[in-house]
């Protein structure tokens, strides 16, 4: 195994180590947080940020072409619909009452609700 190759794998595992410290961030957050919305938060951010870097970390490690688009597919579409989900899932909760309105800094999704049309 050459040097280069060796420098690869490492860097790999190192990203693989580090996105899954993040993942598990997350999921502490998730688990702590009190709202809906904070564990929301803790949903997406982290977890699509620790999901990219263990994408990296393998990509290092494989050397395949179709293993590459494969690995580039799955960071595309995590990144499309995590943020979205966790969006629908804020919305909702806040249309049902599961948020505390005092606790919001701005609230515009108030003022759209309650227009008379």
């Amino acid at each position: 195994m050459s040097a280069w190759l060796q420098i690869l794998d490492t860097a790999g595992a190192v990203l693989v180590f580090i996105g899954a410290a993040i993942c598990l961030l997350g999921v502490i957050g998730m688990l702590r947080l009190p709202d809906v919305l904070s564990r929301s938060h803790a949903a997406t951010k982290p977890q699509t940020l620790g999901m990219l870097l263990v994408l990296a970390g393998v990509a290092l490690r494989l050397h395949s072409g179709m293993d590459l688009a494969t690995l580039a597919l799955i960071g595309f579409f995590q990144l499309m619909t995590s943020p979205v989900a966790a969006h629908l899932v804020a919305r909702s909760a806040y249309r049902t009452g599961q948020t505390d309105h005092s606790e919001l800094l701005f609230d515009e999704l108030d003022e759209q609700l309650t227009e008379e049309r």
